[in-house]
């Protein structure tokens, strides 16, 4: 069966009908109470190059039964409607995907980082090890 519709043109969709930001817009944030940075990637990915300092880790795979408060997977932390989500994969088309099932399934706090984790590390911006992270949490 032949692919009617490719990957890249579901990312432009998604791409027009979310909230997208900067690297430098999400920065100047990252001691906001009220902003969480999202980590979608694959728990491979987070091993090799690390993540986003104080990001949380929601696998993309498991992303829309976190979300849910009736999936028996549902994890508490989504449902404060005070926070914005702000979800990032490694080059921003996962999260483009990611961030539009999500306002598809009614939430309107949500939006993406701009390129991913690769313009995330490509600016500078803060980054931990795996190691490090679960060494400031003992």
């Amino acid at each position: 069966m032949p692919i009617t519709k490719g990957f890249q043109a579901l990312v432009d969709e998604a791409m027009e009908e979310v909230k997208t930001y900067s690297v430098a817009d999400v920065q100047v944030r990252l001691a906001d109470p009220a902003v969480q940075i999202v980590d979608i990637r694959d728990p491979r990915e987070l091993e090799r190059g690390g993540t986003v300092t104080g990001a949380l880790h929601a696998p993309r795979g498991m992303l829309e039964f976190w979300v849910d408060p009736a999936s028996p997977y549902f994890k508490p932390v989504f449902a404060d409607e005070s926070r914005e989500f702000i979800l990032f994969c490694g080059a921003g088309w996962r999260s483009a995907l990611a961030t539009k099932t999500l306002q598809d399934m009614g939430m309107r706090n949500v939006a993406h980082i701009d390129g991913g984790f690769a313009a995330w590390v490509k600016e500078g911006a803060p980054t931990e090890t795996l190691e490090a992270r679960k060494a400031n949490k003992a």
